[in-house]
């Protein structure tokens, strides 16, 4: 039996960098799932197209892993509509989500945010209140392992935008401010960040080697059988 195809999707964007990252973490996870073929497609603004990656799959079994880090309209429309005619299982968008916690609190510290210094947590933003929802909810889990202020905020639809939640929490906290970008990979958004006037900024997750881990969680996860049924005999 061949192996089934993993099959990560990303947003997708033109910028090359943001292209390139999404193959890069393709590559680690593969590396953590020998037992699948792993490839990469985009919503998208780049190639392949998730409608040509799940036709070249051939009828193969695949499992769609988002590369998203909220529910919304992308997830909820565009990939769940192409996957179901494939009959390919979606994932769950890999945030909020506590395995996500040594990829922010890593790349804080490779910026040089020390211990202690009160965060924004900066996602793209969404009309969908789930993914509002959700970026408060990677905000409140990020705050409990920092032991800091964490606030999320947003780089494009949203409130607060990210430069008048850093402006609001250094007011509030007395000290400088560090943005975590909760964000997949470079591109504009990311490049919005360097107006908010903090002190420190973040790379995005990108190959993080947690981000990953999480992605071939989320696919053991379909793959896991059903726990069998229990049967039950009425005595007579």
């Amino acid at each position: 039996m061949s192996r089934p195809v993993l099959l990560v999707v990303a947003h997708g964007s033109r910028d090359p960098r943001a292209q390139q990252t999404v193959r890069a973490l393709a590559g680690r996870v593969s590396a953590l799932a020998p037992d699948a073929e792993v490839r990469a497609a985009f919503v998208q603004n780049a190639e392949p197209s998730l409608a040509g990656a799940l036709a070249a799959a051939g009828g193969r079994r695949v499992v769609v892993v988002p590369l998203l880090l909220s529910a919304g309209y992308h997830l909820g429309h565009d990939i769940a509509e192409l996957a179901a005619r494939a009959g390919a299982p979606v994932a769950a968008p890999l945030g909020p989500d506590p395995g996500l916690i040594p990829a922010l609190a890593g790349r804080l510290r490779a910026a040089g945010a020390s211990a202690g210094t009160p965060v924004v947590l900066a996602a793209a933003g969404s009309a969908d209140p789930r993914a509002i929802a959700g970026a408060r909810s990677q905000a409140a889990l990020l705050a409990a392992h920092l032991q800091a202020p964490v606030l999320a905020a947003f780089a494009a639809a949203g409130r607060p935008p990210v430069d008048e939640a850093v402006t609001a929490l250094a007011a509030r906290t007395g000290g400088p401010v560090a943005v975590a970008s909760y964000l997949l990979a470079p591109g504009v958004f990311h490049d919005r960040l360097r107006a908010s006037r903090a002190a420190w900024i973040s790379a995005p997750l990108g190959d993080h080697p947690a981000v990953a881990a999480l992605a071939v969680d989320r696919f053991r996860g379909l793959l896991a059988p059903a726990p069998p049924a229990i049967m039950t005999f009425e005595r007579r």
